[in-house]
């Protein structure tokens, strides 16, 4: 190329802009806003639990004595009269099937057992014998067959305020109509 020939460059091949220095980004105000939003997450997070916490803490209201259909219920929920399906299997029940009195049942409460309000935790095994000594059924019933379970509070339905125990009556065999006088 010689000096005499000029090199022509596209005009938009550069294009420099200006010569001012690009906007800085607050870095400061970015992680400060972050730190806001992950805190009121957190507090938002934290207050859930809590509710959630006080909700499951406590203990579900028992339940009426007429029962119109099947329907599952919480075991600290029952009271005497109240009718189940079946009986559950031995160690800590959590629900029953509950059934109207007139229909086929296995197990009745037969009576309940109401521990002092104050009540220290005595153990799973007293507190079961201290059930079992309230439960008290008439000859007749033993005669038949009827055999007397008893259901005590847990030591975590304990903690959240149960302090009511259950005997729970086994019929020989599954039968309709009450065995405590409903009314």
């Amino acid at each position: 190329m010689s000096r005499d020939e000029t090199y022509e460059y596209p005009e938009e091949a550069f294009h420099a802009g200006s010569w001012e220095p690009a906007p800085r980004r607050n870095h400061r105000r970015n992680r400060v806003v972050g730190a806001i939003v992950v805190a009121a997450l957190l507090l938002l997070g934290g207050g859930t639990a809590w509710v959630g916490l006080f909700v499951n803490s406590r203990l579900p209201e028992p339940l009426p004595l007429e029962v119109s259909r099947a329907r599952s219920a919480a075991a600290v929920q029952l009271v005497t009269g109240h009718c189940l399906e079946e009986l559950p299997e031995h160690g800590n029940v959590a629900s029953v099937r509950l059934v109207p009195c007139t229909e086929e049942h296995a197990a009745e409460i037969w009576s309940q057992y109401a521990f002092a309000a104050d009540a220290v935790w005595p153990g799973q095994d007293a507190a079961h014998a201290r059930v079992a000594r309230s439960c008290q059924l008439p000859s007749d019933l033993l005669e038949a067959g009827v055999e007397i379970v008893t259901w005590a509070p847990s030591p975590s339905s304990w903690q959240r305020g149960d302090r009511t125990g259950l005997c729970v009556a086994v019929l020989p065999e599954p039968a309709e109509g009450p065995l405590v006088p409903q009314g």
